[in-house]
């Protein structure tokens, strides 16, 4: 009957432990950017597509060839504008900040 009891209070224990640990989880940020680019054609815009989301913390791209516009959607805790600017240039896309 001792073991039972003290096994039920070590039980209470541990668990009462686990949910004190739980913290609230925090809403997920996301930041959307607009690069201004070279592209031209679907050729780049598959390239762009095959890559970009692929980069840590992206969330969504998306590619206008008419405009060459480039919408990136991230976690600013995974990835930055500058990063993503770099990702660009590894697949040879000029790519800026659009203001």
């Amino acid at each position: 009957m001792k073991k039972i009891l003290v096994l039920c209070a070590a039980l209470l224990m541990v668990t009462g432990a686990a949910f004190a640990d739980e913290k609230p989880r925090a809403e997920k940020k996301t930041v959307t950017t607009v690069f201004c680019t070279d592209i031209d054609c679907d050729h780049c815009k598959a390239k762009v597509m095959n890559t970009i989301p692929f980069e840590k913390g992206i969330k969504e791209v998306e590619v206008d060839v008419p405009t060459k516009k480039i919408t990136v959607t991230y976690d600013p805790s995974k990835n930055s504008d500058e990063s993503l600017i770099k990702a660009f240039a590894k697949i040879k896309v000029k790519a800026e900040k659009e203001e």
